[in-house]
């Protein structure tokens, strides 16, 4: 008996674990947060703006889904779809909204 409970105590310690999940939203960066372009226009389209601002100001790409900013652990890979809208599949650490990312691809 006590064998089991030992079992049921350290399964019932581990924190579920979180698996992939997939966002959707447009690629801007932390300086334009709602991919409102407007106020900073560095370039004539959004994509160029956000490149702009990642690489004179330091800003970093972000995903914003119309709701909520979600920094991204992968900062190289977001530069291919800056103002663009995709599909980021990955798991999410809620406590500091970011999404470690595992792929980026264009919506549909």
């Amino acid at each position: 008996m006590k064998p089991l409970l030992a079992g049921v105590l350290a399964l019932a310690s581990l924190s579920p674990a979180q698996g992939t999940r997939t966002f959707a939203g447009t690629i801007t960066d932390d300086m334009c947060p709602k991919a409102d372009h407007a106020g900073m226009r560095m370039g004539p389209t959004d994509a160029e703006c956000v490149t702009a601002c990642v690489a004179v100001h330091g800003a970093a790409y972000v995903l914003y889904d119309g709701a909520t900013l979600y920094q991204l652990s992968d900062q190289q890979a977001p530069e291919a779809f800056a103002g663009q809208k995709v599909r980021v599949a990955g798991t999410l650490d809620a406590k500091t909204k970011t999404i470690h990312v595992e792929s980026i691809s264009a919506a549909r």
